[in-house]
């Protein structure tokens, strides 16, 4: 077999994702691989059925197709969750890594060799046999770099992957990668035959080996499922059916809960959150989601880090989260947030001091700082936009507000046209270790298309501390060089957290037993039933 070479993002601008998604994106009505019930039906079906009809609001349209090497899209990733596997998945609540196609975790046979071995009797959504030779194609195409697959970034490390027989898979290594049988999660296991005779269809009708088997998908109405019968994994659909409406109105999420059409809403409004808990299970959950604050550091006044720290210390963070998020946030102290298994505080702590925010800026001679930010249209982002220029306001700084649908902004931003951003992201959907969760912002693509870091010493030195922490062999070594990258990356504020946001979810706990909350974008009902 061929030697597969990594594809990493910094290989390829972001316009190549766009073209590979060109699919995906026009995804609308005709999605149904058959035709579906009308709402009424949907509601009658779940009514005192214990194995009847789940319905959800989710908050994000499709903005993307559902092949998972390289679907971007937060609710599709989301769908994915419940109609694919990997060799291994992560547990969607706590987000650790857990056995799902193979009968246990990946074995280590050396330093660089790993096998892992397929249940018996998996089978795919159209009923063939899940085999090794199904799970090489996988992440042949993830490696692929033609394929400018997003998983593709998350493992580098690969070199080969054989099938030693029809349900035995063994990985070589470049180097050495202690995570590696947590981060092979990224890796949908997907049927060869399938996308080989039809890639643009299978993106559009996916066919995995989960719990649930899609049906159909319109764009900005809904996505429905049904139990895949022929499950024999260790996570059964214990409802029948699953209709997930598309609700990008925040009101129409929270009027929808309340009226019982469904029974749960991912992204309540924060304002909302005590209204709905007189009559919904209402829960907060700590997430790495953050509001970051990037700047264009190809523009003189910003290259200056200075510059940079300043905006930082001119911000009332804790009046930001108690005005516009009632409360539902932490402000950052380090790039994860507390209740991460591996944070560490950074050396550099950005609390609310003005004096020094205008030192700063004439010691970086500075005058009147003048620039124009930009934001998301995100519920809660918008809210928070005004307290932003008001913050930098009484430190003498004048922001001008642009606030647009988050692919017009990004295009500025990929085509070089910015000053400044403040918007909200979470990589924690791919996995939960530090070096997945520092090598999306600070490795590649984003320091090296989009804020311009990519020649500074800072960057190169970020850069070689992540490549040694991945070939550290011990625990204690990975979090020490973490922590040395933290500090750095917090003193240079090319890109840094503001603050790291609790996500609001909204559920009826009689109806859904076993349900939980995630710390992630989305909603899970895997282990969830319908009462």
């Amino acid at each position: 077999m061929p030697e597969l070479r990594p594809a990493g993002v910094e290989r390829r601008t972001f316009l190549r994702y766009t073209s590979a998604l060109g699919a995906a994106a026009a995804i609308t009505a005709g999605l149904s691989a058959c035709g579906g019930p009308s709402s009424t039906a949907d509601g009658a079906a779940a009514k005192g059925d214990g194995n009847g009809t789940i319905e959800a609001g989710l908050s994000y349209p499709l903005s993307t197709g559902f092949d998972p090497m390289i679907t971007s899209g937060a609710t599709p990733y989301a769908a994915n969750m419940h109609i694919f596997e990997g060799l291994v998945d992560l547990d969607p609540a706590t987000l650790v890594a857990r056995p799902a196609l193979a009968t246990e975790m990946p074995k280590k046979i050396n330093a660089t060799t790993y096998r892992a071995t397929l249940r018996d009797g998996a089978t795919f959504h159209d009923g063939s046999p899940v085999t090794a030779e199904d799970v090489v194609f996988s992440f042949e195409r993830i490696l692929d770099e033609k394929n400018a697959s997003l998983m593709a970034q998350f493992v580098p490390f690969i070199d080969t992957v054989t099938a030693v027989d029809a349900k035995t898979v063994e990985f070589k290594l470049r180097h050495a990668f202690a995570l590696f049988p947590s981060r092979i999660a990224v890796a949908r296991i997907v049927p060869k035959k399938i996308v080989e005779a039809d890639v643009k269809g299978f993106d559009a009708k996916p066919v995995g080996s989960g719990p649930y088997r899609f049906v159909e998908a319109t764009r900005e109405d809904k996505i429905v499922f049904e139990k895949y019968a022929k499950y024999n994994g260790p996570h059964p659909a214990k409802a029948q059916k699953m209709v997930w409406r598309l609700m990008s109105d925040q009101s129409a999420r929270v009027s929808a809960m309340e009226s019982g059409r469904v029974q749960a809403i991912e992204d309540v409004p924060y304002i909302d959150v005590q209204r709905l808990s007189a009559t919904a299970k209402t829960e907060s959950v700590q997430s790495f989601g953050l509001l970051f604050l990037m700047f264009n550091t190809a523009d003189k006044r910003f290259a200056d880090k200075r510059v940079r720290q300043a905006l930082h210390y001119a911000l009332d963070t804790e009046k930001i989260i108690k005005t516009a998020m009632v409360g539902n946030a932490t402000a950052a102290t380090g790039y994860v947030p507390t209740t991460h298994p591996d944070y560490h505080k950074a050396a550099t702590a950005y609390t609310h001091d003005v004096a020094k925010a205008k030192k700063l800026l004439a010691d970086a001679g500075v005058g009147k700082l003048k620039f124009t930010v930009l934001t998301t249209d995100t519920g809660w982002v918008k809210d928070i936009a005004p307290l932003l220029k008001e913050s930098w306001a009484a430190a003498g700084i004048e922001a001008t507000l642009d606030i647009a649908q988050s692919a017009a902004q990004y295009a500025k931003v990929d085509g070089g046209d910015f000053e400044v951003m403040v918007a909200p992201g979470d990589p924690s959907v791919f996995g939960n270790d530090v070096d997945l969760l520092m090598r999306w912002f600070y490795y590649g693509f984003w320091p090296e298309k989009r804020y311009a870091w990519a020649g500074s010493p800072a960057y190169k030195k970020v850069k070689q501390l992540l490549d040694k922490a991945a070939r550290a062999a011990d625990e204690a070594t990975r979090k020490q060089l973490w922590g040395e990258i933290t500090d750095l990356v917090a003193d240079e504020a090319a890109l840094y957290p503001i603050l790291h946001r609790k996500l609001p979810t909204a559920w009826n706990d009689k109806a859904l037993p076993g349900f939980k909350p995630l710390p992630t974008t989305g909603l899970s009902f895997v282990d969830v039933g319908r009462a």
